[in-house]
């Protein structure tokens, strides 16, 4: 230990040291030096611009509901899931027979959109994170780590298989651990005066040392700092997920957390977390940006070549929902006839803006809206 400004390691009973986290906010208190107030005001000016986008979307809820997919399908990614956005929309539309992986980001996607519905009734909370965890994992591989409940045991984080005596970190034991989570709860709920960007990372770090779940910790405290900030106001859609920023820079975000653990560096880490905000921030814009020229440039596309085209353009709509379609979808979405479904997507492919995605198949053909999914999956590749 180099400081034990935000820590130390203590030794237990059982016969190794666990690390006790300090309540929050750190002391000395966080200085907010030139950089970081610079580095502030650029976050919160890209926060602010990325929140009034969603104002000139012509539906923003199309918008946030593929985004959350997209930060699901990354959050789990750093978990070491292996599915594509192909996979997840796949699965989605297939409810059964779901691969682990893909089935892993569907449940991030329930319990996203779960927090972000129980936060207008229920304050962000302890509740609330075993509520979340729950559905995290509710099925797939997590299903038997005691989905909703916090660890009675002692875990700890390093290389696969590791024995505690080789870990690269060791969490508070479990009494230490209910009693910083309850510092943490109600650190949530007081003002110090400090900027809600400022104390989001803070409440990220200290989640994450505490690591109260048995499995899930990483997302579920990726998952805290989008539904707080809507909690709290900051962001009126839920746009902000920095799983893509801490994906492309995996390494240097574990070395930041464990740098505060050891060192006290957390106006390092605050700007490191700052600066993700610039950078996904920036990232969600563009997207937008693209995706209104795109949905315009595609009905004109539309107006110009499909005679009484109402109905091409209700399935134009849908495929912002979900870019993945069969014909057996259209005929459900607009109560038509197989031969009146199968003459739209043929019309639709034959403009370009489907794609026919089994070509070798006769039946249960998929057709995917390319340029909207390009747009989409930008970053979910893998990163190793």
């Amino acid at each position: 230990m180099i400081s034990d400004r935000a820590g130390k390691y203590v030794m237990g009973i059982e016969g190794y040291k666990a690390y006790v986290p300090n309540k929050l906010p750190p002391q000395p208190s966080i200085d907010l030096n030139t950089e970081l107030v610079s580095l502030l005001s650029l976050a919160e000016r890209k926060l602010g611009r990325l929140d009034g986008v969603t104002q000139v979307l012509p539906n923003p809820d199309l918008f946030v509901a593929m985004y959350v997919h997209k930060e699901a399908l990354l959050s789990s990614q750093i978990e070491g899931t292996q599915a594509s956005f192909i996979d997840v929309l796949g699965a989605t539309k297939e409810k059964q027979g779901i691969e682990s992986d893909a089935q892993d980001v569907i449940n991030y996607v329930a319990a996203m959109n779960y927090a972000l519905e129980r936060v207008k009734e229920l304050p962000v909370c302890l509740r609330l994170l075993r509520e979340v965890h729950a559905i995290l994992l509710r099925s797939g591989r997590g299903s038997k780590k005691y989905p909703g409940e916090f660890r009675t045991t002692q875990n700890w984080i390093g290389p696969s298989g590791c024995l505690i005596e080789d870990a690269a970190f060791i969490p508070p034991t479990v009494d230490t651990m209910n009693q910083a989570l309850t510092d943490l709860e109600r650190y949530l709920h007081t003002d110090n005066g400090l900027p809600p960007l400022i104390k989001i990372a803070l409440i990220h770090a200290q989640f994450e040392t505490i690591h109260p779940f048995i499995d899930g910790n990483g997302r579920i405290g990726r998952l805290l700092i989008t539904f707080w900030l809507c909690y709290q106001g900051i962001l009126s859609k839920p746009l902000l997920y920095l799983s893509h920023y801490f994906k492309e820079n995996r390494t240097e975000y574990y070395e930041k957390l464990m740098d505060v653990r050891f060192k006290g560096a957390w106006e390092e880490w605050i700007g490191f977390f700052l600066r993700g905000i610039v950078s996904v921030s920036d990232e969600a814009v563009s997207s937008a940006q693209r995706i209104i020229e795109l949905r315009d440039l595609k009905q004109q596309v539309l107006v110009a070549n499909v005679r009484n085209c109402t109905k091409h353009v209700r399935v134009l709509e849908s495929l912002f929902v979900s870019p993945l379609i069969t014909r057996l979808d259209v005929m459900r979405a607009l109560d038509v006839s197989a031969p009146t479904a199968t003459s739209i997507v043929d019309s639709l492919v034959g403009l370009g803006i489907l794609t026919d995605m089994t070509p070798d198949q006769k039946r249960n053909k998929e057709f995917l809206f390319d340029e909207y999914f390009k747009i989409l999956t930008h970053g979910t590749e893998s990163v190793e």
